[in-house]
């Protein structure tokens, strides 16, 4: 299977397009010259550069690409505009089925009754419509929107249900990194409880199986001074709000996160950060690995600089 973003133009159902077979062997500049001649060298040199140019449905940029007989060429002359990419959701990494964005810190994952235009999913489907309106995103899961780091988007519903179906063996690997209040004494643990949500939108944390769902949450000391702890966070349950909820309940909420106990917000923000996402990918059976790093500004409070 070819990547969503390499189809041919044909595909993308694009009117402005040329098309032709190959007949002899041939590179691919010499070919568009010889087929196209009414185009000048310097423009068909420049849509090779802007990734218009396809043989049998694969983005081609190089002009002495080898041709073979049977090849079906394609030229999108409509100019991709690469200026639409919204780089505020900062992409890093995209195929058929699946796209990941490094989220910013304030911006939502998908509409609310108070926010229905400016977020990840709006901006992420307005983005792939440039591509080919029939194009659409689904949402796999959610960060909070004061979180910032690792999201996930289906390419189809299909891949979506897939995904969800068989969360717990598809996702290897969810790792947040998140500033917290005080020092934290114990430099490792798992903090477990049964996780149940007001009318009011709170989480509340309970001894209680029968008060709700099961949430499961390891941590690790990275850095620490007497003021703050740096922890990484491991999520064995994606429970909504979880690592805010659990770093309350150890008495060192998140830094900034005002709705669970904190009462300081020295980044101005909230201090967590979805750092590693690690899955096998529903179609291909191969294991993906994305890490972000930890935010600078998270660093910072434990390395200042001089």
């Amino acid at each position: 299977m070819k990547d969503n973003k390499n189809r041919s133009p044909s595909q993308k159902k694009k009117k402005n397009l040329s098309s032709y077979t190959i007949e002899k062997k041939d590179t691919l500049l010499a070919s568009l010259l010889t087929n196209i001649p009414h185009k000048k060298r310097k423009i068909l040199k420049a849509v090779l550069k802007d990734r218009q140019v396809s043989v049998d449905g694969e983005t081609v940029t190089q002009f002495d690409h080898a041709l073979l007989p049977g090849q079906q060429v394609e030229v999108l002359w409509d100019r991709i505009i690469q200026e639409k990419h919204p780089r505020e959701l900062n992409i890093i990494y995209i195929d058929q089925d699946l796209i990941i964005i490094n989220k910013p810190a304030g911006l939502l994952t998908i509409a609310t009754d108070k926010e229905k235009r400016r977020t990840a999913y709006s901006m992420l489907s307005n983005y792939v419509k440039t591509e080919d309106p029939e194009n659409k995103i689904f949402i796999i899961h959610r960060i909070d929107r004061e979180t910032s780091g690792l999201l996930m988007f289906a390419r189809s519903e299909h891949i979506k249900r897939e995904i969800q179906e068989t969360w717990n063996t598809t996702i290897s690997q969810r790792t947040y990194v998140g500033v917290v209040e005080g020092a934290v004494t114990q430099p490792e643990g798992t903090i477990t409880s049964w996780l149940t949500e007001s009318k009011a939108f709170i989480v509340y944390s309970s001894q209680n199986p029968q008060l709700g769902k099961k949430a499961v949450t390891h941590y690790k000391m990275v850095e620490g001074n007497s003021n703050f702890s740096l922890l990484q966070i491991n999520l064995e349950t994606g429970r909504k709000h979880q690592i805010r909820v659990h770093m309350q309940d150890i008495k060192h909420p998140i830094v900034g996160d005002k709705k669970y106990g904190s009462s300081c917000n020295p980044l101005g923000r909230m201090g967590l950060h979805a750092q590693v996402l690690a899955f096998t990918h529903p179609r291909t059976g191969e294991a993906h690995r994305f890490d972000t790093g930890i935010p600078k500004q998270f660093l910072n409070k434990f390395h200042p600089k001089k």
